[in-house]
């Protein structure tokens, strides 16, 4: 009687160890492919990762938000930044640390002042961070606006004459009314 087949896994191996069937030798070489390419790819792993020119920046995440708080004395000044948002001080806002911007403070009756900000990191790994962070800005008033100063009148203007220099007319007396009515008698 003869045994039962073998199963596709025994015969697997036994064509790799070199026993039996015609396509022992097509496995062989298919295994050293799969071997030499696997071998390959660790060592371009292993050279990307000791290479300091290649830069691997794609790998890394978008950095993320960071709050900027944003205060003035005296508070209630208008916060405009150069990306577009604007708030009230004191306020914060949501910002992404990645370039430079402005932030623009105005309050009526103080002169408006901006302030750069821009991102700082402590080394090169560690992640962008917000300076100044806090903003606080000290508004200046601004001064008063001056009154005209009245031009220099001649002499004669300025005792209650004309501009052609003539002296004033001194007041006509006038009778007193029989009735003393503000109107003038005839």
């Amino acid at each position: 009687m003869r045994g039962k087949p073998p199963s596709y896994a025994a015969s697997f191996y036994g064509r790799v160890l070199g026993r039996g069937g015609p396509h022992a030798a097509e496995v062989v070489w298919i295994m050293s492919r799969v071997i030499a390419v696997t071998a390959c790819g660790f060592m371009l792993a292993a050279c990307s990762a000791t290479m300091p020119s290649l830069s691997l920046d794609f790998m890394k995440s978008a950095p993320q938000p960071e709050t900027l708080t944003i205060e003035s004395e005296p508070p209630g000044a208008e916060a405009k930044t150069s990306l577009g948002q604007n708030c009230r001080t004191p306020c914060q806002l949501r910002v992404q640390p990645d370039s430079e911007f402005s932030v623009t403070l105005t309050l009526s009756g103080y002169q408006p002042q901006t302030v750069s900000v821009r991102p700082e990191a402590d080394g090169a790994v560690a992640v962008p961070r917000l300076a100044p962070n806090p903003v606080h800005v000290d508004l200046q008033a601004m001064a008063p606006p001056k009154k005209p100063v009245p031009k220099n009148k001649k002499p004669a203007e300025a005792m209650g004459g004309d501009a052609a220099g003539r002296a004033p007319s001194p007041p006509a007396e006038t009778a007193p009314s029989a009735t003393n009515y503000p109107w003038p008698s005839r």
